[in-house]
């Protein structure tokens, strides 16, 4: 609830959610708020992550499943998304993007994977090929 009332009060912005992952604290915020949650030039973000003592990261809730997914990517660059029975599948545009989205011993996908699952229960998977 601090985290949330801090967030707000710093930012303007309209939170959807907010919880801790791998020292890390995650902030949803509601669609079309993410500009104003960010700031000029991420000044907003440099702010948070000072007050907090924190690394802070913000995605913008979508109820496409797919969106949101890319959302909570950004600011890698896809190639293609789809969904088939509940396993979402993500082109990067070049190995290097691919090399980020996975991330060493798959913990940035499964990362993402959590955050997706935590909002879509029917996805049961991310890959990335």
């Amino acid at each position: 609830m601090k985290f949330i009332s801090m967030f707000e009060s710093a930012t303007g912005a309209q939170l959807h959610d907010c919880f801790m992952q791998d020292e890390k604290i995650i902030f949803v915020v509601k669609q079309g708020q993410i500009g104003k949650a960010l700031g000029k030039k991420g000044i907003n973000i440099k702010k948070l992550e000072n007050m907090l003592k924190k690394k802070i990261r913000i995605i913008e809730f979508n109820e496409d499943a797919l969106q949101f997914v890319k959302n909570a990517v950004h600011p890698l660059q896809i190639k293609d998304i789809t969904e088939e029975a509940g396993i979402i599948t993500i082109t990067p545009i070049d190995s290097k993007t691919r090399g980020y989205l996975i991330g060493r011993g798959a913990a940035n996908l499964r990362n993402t994977e959590a955050v997706v699952q935590r909002y879509f229960k029917d996805i049961k998977e991310i890959k990335v090929v």
